[in-house]
């Protein structure tokens, strides 16, 4: 029968059980461990390692009589994005990417949102959010501060998946401290190893991931954070005057990056806890969930795209707190006029301080 190999916990090589000291040692880092906590330890993270963290099965909500009714739906052909409005908004051009969109029929097969956050802030505060922006970037092409292009943003409901969980974690870090002093002969270097272990529960609330293809988790992501408690069970007049883009991801299809932001943010906040020594590595992460829970969400954003040379600029700015976000393109042209001139501006300085130089000579 094949025994089974344990690795040390501070620097995963082979350890055996030392019978002169009644514990396990490692012969590579010398480090010991007392038997009954490491063996412990080794099968608290076997049994963790293979946990996945199963989140909780979306249930659609019906709609109710007559609600869909007064929705339309857009269809872009261009990006073939679609969006959602109610029958008196004037839908002519698509959020995403600029182009004319075409009325395709009501709504109809649509899963109805849980929750809505309604626009806080207006068209206005958007446009002076954006002009904000904008000023001071003299290589920025003209076409994006035209007036045209301004009054082209978009009050859009965006979808959103909203993940609840509770987390329990288990952490193990290797830390040491490090302390130098002198005699006057020799310096001498003390280096002390530490198993640092760490273990606790965590409650995580709406954790957001977009659910539009059309918009890319960078840029939402970037906008955050929203206000969920502001959040209102989702009413159909919320959409009067705005768009709301249909979800393209399945929750499921979400699960991953709702699991990488969940480990992320409890690693981060476990590590924060390990103080007072020279360096910290992380050994060992475990994390699962205890319970969990989704939301189909709809959140705020004022959209606005610009098209230069070709290719399309997306800008977004949290409807409900104004934060604004979108990467600009540099006009070379306008770089290489501002740096001719430049250039003749300190020519013409150098001679005439070499000229003032030759003078009083």
């Amino acid at each position: 029968m094949a025994l089974k190999e344990y690795k040390c916990l501070n620097c995963d090589g082979a350890i055996n059980f030392d019978t002169s000291l009644q514990q396990m040692k490692c012969p590579f880092c010398d480090s010991t461990f007392e038997v009954e906590a490491f063996l412990e330890m080794q099968n608290d993270e076997a049994s963790e390692e293979n946990a996945e963290i199963d989140w909780a099965e979306h249930k659609d909500r019906p709609w109710g009589e007559g609600e869909q009714e007064g929705m339309r739906v857009y269809s872009c052909n261009s990006c073939a994005g679609e969006i959602v409005t109610d029958a008196t908004t004037a839908a002519t051009k698509c959020p995403f990417c600029g182009n004319p969109i075409v009325m395709k029929g009501q709504l109809s097969g649509a899963a109805k949102p849980d929750l809505i956050i309604p626009f806080q802030l207006d068209k206005e505060a958007a446009k002076q959010a954006l002009i904000n922006h904008l000023s001071n970037k003299k290589l920025l092409p003209k076409c994006f501060k035209s007036k045209k292009t301004l009054d082209d943003i978009s009050g859009l409901y965006v979808p959103f998946w909203l993940f609840d969980a509770d987390v329990k974690a288990n952490m193990r870090f290797r830390a040491t401290t490090t302390r130098v002093w002198m005699d006057s002969r020799f310096t001498y270097t003390e280096t002390r190893h530490f198993n640092v272990i760490r273990q606790g529960n965590m409650a995580f609330d709406a954790v957001p991931v977009d659910a539009s293809k059309k918009m890319p988790d960078d840029l939402m992501e970037s906008i955050e954070p929203f206000d969920i408690s502001k959040a209102q069970p989702f009413k159909a007049g919320y959409l009067a005057g705005y768009m709301a883009d249909k979800f393209d991801y399945e929750s499921e299809e979400c699960v991953n990056r709702a699991n990488q932001r969940i480990r992320s943010s409890t690693e981060v906040a476990f590590r924060r806890t390990v103080t007072g020594y020279t360096a910290v590595i992380p050994q060992y992460q475990g994390v699962y969930l205890q319970q969990s829970n989704v939301q189909y969400a709809l959140l705020p954003v004022w959209a606005m795209t610009a098209t230069w040379r070709g290719e399309t600029y997306l800008f977004a700015m949290n409807g409900q707190t104004g934060k604004f976000v979108g990467n600009l393109p540099t006009d070379w042209g306008i770089f290489w006029k501002w740096f001719a001139i430049f250039a003749v501006v300190i020519t013409a300085v150098l001679f005439l301080v070499a000229w003032i130089a030759g003078v009083s000579l």
